[in-house]
């Protein structure tokens, strides 16, 4: 029975580097995973981008698409048999409708596959048929990537570092009042601590409704079949000097703080996370900016972070056959493009590269590209200039998702210099002195689609371009 294991084990390994081979020499895979925190669009980006690759009318900046060089794309199984697969067609469905609605959001980790058919280019081209690429994209919730960043955290850096943070929040103020109000030392009470644990949530669920990013974590907003376990009945606690008692509330909950980790986070990381080779971070900067200063400095720091669970540089052959993954491009989008006038993209996109400038250094630094960019998933607007009180506003029309109804809207004009809106928020601002920034939430439109034509968007062809292009 041993040795018979033992055999199964090595020939998976030996299975592994023959797939590995033959991905890299024959049928290259690129594992994109796609993220964002929250409201940013993650399943409304993938079902677009797919959409569009097969139906590639819309997408003249992905120069393959453009030279006619891809001559098919097709959806196929996935590799791995125990990922939920990406609900692509469900999701179109909900786009193409004829009263048309946004999907759900992603609550855990799903899969897709497209395979490309490409014609080589260059001296290649006449001697060469086409060959296959395919995409794997990897959908996961964004926060359970920044909870990549509590693996170099002990219970107690985290417990100092999020009660700081956390202090001048009026989220937190009902959290904070019941921490004051424990004796952290006395002996562990099951129901004390899921109270606790249970307030903890409910701060960061109105805190992420309310814009702020640091939502970690990420489980306690999306448990899953892990709600109301151990591994999710701790919170943040200040620390007591000499040193926690044993079978004390606080002793437990640093237990199961490390139990998360490791239990959670790991796993995740291993499985999923450290398999992917390009990666594509989306974000809800417009609404950062309506929340104020504070959650823009929060977002600011968040993609700082974010970094931090990457492990960014260039792949190599050898790399790649030894399981040593490193993401090699990363995109930053900000989404929504479609609620500002083009007149106003340029900025929105400068913002984006302020907000990402330090993860953007320190991947370069590493080795990987990384791009800043505004883009809209599917366009749900169109653009009007009208005339208000003798000034002229460019502005977007569109379905009110709430109500219905048809209007024009003007968000605010955001400054041409991003340090207009960092430096405040950095400085711990709690609102925009000289600007107000509102956003809307639009509808998806009606869609009319010509035969080869997707779903309407605005730069999705172009972040297409920086993450797969180059293996086209």
């Amino acid at each position: 029975m041993v040795l018979s294991q033992i055999a199964d084990g090595i020939w998976r390994q030996v299975e592994a580097v023959q797939d590995t081979v033959s991905e890299t020499l024959f049928e290259p895979v690129i594992r994109l995973g796609v993220t964002g925190l929250a409201r940013s669009g993650k399943t409304v980006f993938i079902t677009s981008l797919v959409a569009n690759l097969i139906d590639r009318g819309r997408m003249p900046g992905l120069v393959a698409a453009s030279e006619g060089r891809i001559e098919a794309a097709f959806l196929q199984p996935q590799p791995d048999d125990t990922i939920p697969r990406f609900e692509y067609e469900a999701h179109l469905g909900a786009l193409t409708a004829t009263t048309p609605h946004w999907p759900d959001s992603t609550r855990a980790v799903s899969e897709l596959r497209l395979s490309l058919r490409v014609r080589p280019k260059g001296l290649l081209s006449g001697l060469q048929g086409p060959r296959t690429v395919h995409l794997d994209i990897v959908d996961y919730p964004g926060e359970w990537l920044l909870d990549l960043a509590l693996l170099d955290l002990s219970y107690d850096d985290w417990s100092t570092q999020t009660l700081a943070r956390i202090a001048p929040r009026a989220q937190a103020q009902g959290y904070l009042a019941m921490v004051a109000a424990t004796d952290t030392q006395s002996a562990l009470d099951e129901p004390q601590a899921k109270t606790l644990a249970e307030s903890f949530a409910a701060y960061l669920t109105q805190a992420r409704l309310d814009g702020f990013s640091d939502c970690t974590p990420g489980r306690f907003l999306l448990p899953g079949d892990l709600a109301g376990s151990p591994v999710l009945t701790f919170a943040p606690l200040p620390e007591t000097q000499g040193g926690d008692a044993r079978k004390s509330l606080r002793r437990e909950m640093a237990r199961r703080f490390e139990a998360y980790k490791r239990e959670v986070v790991k796993p995740f990381f291993r499985n999923h996370f450290a398999r992917i080779d390009r990666q594509v971070v989306l974000v809800d900067a417009l609404g950062a900016i309506n929340a104020g200063p504070p959650a823009v400095e929060d977002l600011r720091a968040a993609m700082s972070e974010t970094l931090s669970a990457f492990r960014p540089g260039r792949n190599s052959f050898l790399s790649g056959l030894l399981g040593g993954k490193r993401v090699e491009k990363i995109l930053f989008a900000a989404t929504k493009a479609d609620h500002l006038h083009h007149s106003q993209h340029a900025q929105l996109t400068a913002i984006m590269e302020a907000l990402t400038r330090e993860a953007r250094e320190r991947a370069r630094f590493a080795g990987a590209k990384t791009q800043a960019l505004a883009l809209a998933s599917l366009r749900a607007t169109t653009e009007d200039t009208m005339t208000h009180e003798g000034t002229a506003l460019d502005v977007v029309r569109g379905t009110l998702l709430e109500s219905g109804k048809q209007a024009a809207f003007y968000p605010g004009a955001l400054p041409d210099d991003p340090a207009h809106l960092l430096t405040p928020a950095r400085a711990g601002a709690d609102k925009w002195l000289d600007a107000d920034y509102q956003i809307m939430r639009f509808a998806p439109a009606p869609l009319t689609l010509r035969p080869g034509d997707g779903p309407p968007h605005i730069r999705l062809d172009r972040a297409a371009e920086f993450l797969i292009g180059d293996r086209l």
